[in-house]
């Protein structure tokens, strides 16, 4: 801060670039990774975002009164490093289906991208799109209707623009998802198509107008605090009321093509494969699963942040027997040995408030996606997984599922139908029983 104690107003230094992608999930995560990427590529200055809110509308009024600019605070365990991020230029409600229509159509958007959770895609225990889904239902009745204004779910809004891409006779477009799901490229296209089906018989348009590029992603990025603004206005002199906290390590791991061009996200450190799977496995079970087993049991036990659960022995045992299950089913060429002492490094930082309230939101389908398939991995290799079955009992103990034997076997038939066995079933239940124990002592 000046010596005059003035805070002044953030501001650009280079001209606002145009927008050529279109971003659906605005929050902290988007704007502490892909935007951070996008911001500091060789060529930002072609390369502007025009993002639309997902849960929260605050956000988009507050990033307007600051056209769109804020502070990224690095976070390591001894120091703060600030960085002024320029590539967002428009902020918009979710809801505001008109603009995103508006703005798909343009030629020179090139890519969208999407940070919407994975309860975002409504996906059923099979991975396709759960036309069962009260709001799929209800989205897809409006979409017959010709009524895009009311569309509430990340997938009908996506079908609804590239259809008015397609019919805008635009040039083709990446759709690029950031989401933790394994293969999620081609999961978030199988969406998109069985939607686009329920609307009209021929569907070759998708493939006409769309590439779907599988990504892996990885950045901890914790809740803003008040005490962070005001280390913003202190430690750099600017007002800034959104900021944004992230630990000074990234990864962006992409597979697919970009058919009307794309940043140069390489030049800030992103890597483009040719095969996805291991890169993506690796993060979603050794990070996201860890942080599942992590939330769900620190819950338990009133525990409040991801390190001070790895403080925790009980917490502790849960993860290195998740990690154990995990790895055997990850290629050797990955270097987990340093991946997984990174990621406890990672996890141990005092200084990243990591709130397990925070990655316990949609616990459930996120241990469907993260811890089943390694427990049935196990299971077909004869092994029961105590790590896996313990996160997943956690789950349901916190979501309210596991009162008895009967809502057990339920809640498990939901995630996946071939953890169903009795062996299974008595596993949990017997693990239940033993958390209720220990998490009331």
């Amino acid at each position: 801060m000046s010596s005059a104690g003035i805070v002044t107003a953030l501001a650009r230094t280079r001209p606002r670039p145009p927008a050529r992608i279109i971003h659906l999930g605005l929050g902290a995560f988007h704007r502490a990774h892909q935007a951070w990427y996008t911001s500091n590529a060789v060529d930002a200055p072609e390369w502007g975002i025009a993002a639309f809110a997902g849960r929260s509308a605050g956000i988009v009024s507050e990033l307007e009164e600051q056209d769109c600019l804020y502070t990224l605070i690095q976070r390591s365990s001894e120091t703060d490093e600030f960085e002024v991020i320029e590539s967002v230029v428009e902020a918009h409600l979710g809801d505001d289906i008109e603009s995103f229509l508006d703005i798909v159509r343009r030629p020179e958007v090139a890519v969208i991208t999407l940070t919407v959770t994975e309860g975002g895609y409504r996906l059923g225990a099979d991975g396709q799109l759960d036309l069962t889904d009260p709001v799929i239902r209800a989205d897809i009745d409006a979409l017959h209707a010709g009524d895009s204004s009311i569309l509430s779910s990340a997938i009908a809004r996506l079908v609804a623009g590239l259809r008015a891409r397609h019919r805008a006779g635009a040039p083709a477009l990446a759709v690029v998802s950031c989401d933790n799901l394994a293969d999620n490229g081609r999961l978030l296209a199988a969406a998109c198509l069985r939607l686009a089906q329920q609307l009209e018989s021929e569907t070759s348009w998708i493939d006409e107008v769309a590439s779907f590029v599988s990504t892996s992603v990885d950045r901890i990025t914790p809740r803003l605090t008040a005490a962070d603004v005001s280390d913003v206005a202190e430690r750099t002199g600017h007002l800034d009321q959104v900021p944004v906290v992230t630990e000074p390590f990234s990864d962006w791991v992409l597979e697919g093509e970009f058919p009307s061009g794309r940043p140069q996200w390489e030049t800030a450190g992103a890597r483009f494969v040719s095969d996805i799977r291991p890169w993506e496995l690796r993060k979603l079970w050794l990070l996201n699963g860890a942080h599942t087993v992590l939330a769900a049991l620190g819950g338990l036990k009133d525990i409040e942040t991801v390190d001070e659960a790895l403080r925790d022995r009980e917490c502790a045992n849960a993860l290195d027997a998740w990690w154990r299950e995990a790895r055997r089913h990850l290629p050797g060429d990955l270097d987990l040995d340093n991946y997984l002492e990174s990621l406890t490094s990672r996890f141990e930082n005092p200084r990243i408030a990591h709130r397990l309230s925070q990655i316990a939101q949609d616990a459930f389908a996120k241990s469907r996606i993260r811890l089943v398939p390694v427990a049935l991995l196990e299971l077909r290799a004869g092994r029961l997984p105590s790590g896996a079955l313990t996160g997943i009992a956690a789950v349901l103990l916190a979501t309210g599922a596991g009162s008895s034997e009967l809502e057990v076997r339920r809640a498990l038939d939901e995630l996946n139908p071939a953890l169903g066995s009795d062996g299974v079933v008595g596993e949990v239940s017997a693990i239940i029983a033993r958390l209720r124990t220990t998490s009331a002592a």
